[in-house]
């Protein structure tokens, strides 16, 4: 009996319905030339914690929780006195997801996490950094299932970035739209 190999559904997504859709939409000649999604970057500078150790402690530990992955504590580049800040000292955690957790988060953010947020219209599609990456600032942590709101002690943000292979906004933007990213729609002029 052959074990079969899993793969997650946006992954199946992306190879069955979005890379069709990107090559006629750009005329694409081959399939390599479609843009991909190549890992999500999610990074959270933790306030306090110069004076207060463990807030990093608890900003890696809830990130690996969000993730499924072991987030790694970031460190200052240089002294800056006037924050009595030095170098080397934990300020934040970051942690990079790539292949099957890549896709696996992706889909619980559009799914589940996403739609939590209050007030929620949508995702700004201005947030690209012209080389085909998408910035996704989130202001409060908890609206992830996976964060216990009664065990946080303070409700911070954090960064999400999604690096893509694509050479343009335009392109990018197709490809995360494609994927089901919840982008704002365009209000119409009256």
């Amino acid at each position: 009996m052959s074990a079969t190999k899993y793969t997650p559904r946006l992954s199946d997504k992306y190879n069955k319905e979005v890379v069709p859709a990107l090559m006629k939409r750009f005329n694409y000649d081959n399939v390599m030339q479609v843009p991909r999604l190549e890992k999500i970057c999610l990074n959270r500078g933790v306030n306090g914690a110069v004076t207060d150790k463990k807030l990093v402690d608890v900003a890696v530990d809830e990130l690996s929780q969000i993730t499924g992955q072991k987030a790694v504590p970031t460190q200052s580049k240089k002294d800056i006195s006037n924050f009595k800040l030095r170098k080397a000292m934990p300020i934040g955690a970051r942690v990079t997801l790539r292949g099957v957790k890549m896709y696996e988060f992706l889909d619980r953010l559009i799914a589940a996490a996403l739609p939590r947020v209050r007030d929620f219209k949508g995702i700004n599609e201005k947030a690209f950094d012209g080389r085909g990456n998408y910035t996704l600032g989130v202001t409060e942590q908890i609206i992830f299932p996976e964060i216990d709101i009664d065990k946080t002690n303070k409700i911070t943000g954090l960064d999400i970035t999604f690096v893509t292979s694509a050479g343009s906004n335009e392109e990018a933007f197709e490809l995360l739209k494609e994927l089901g990213m919840p982008f704002r729609k365009k209000e119409q002029a009256l």
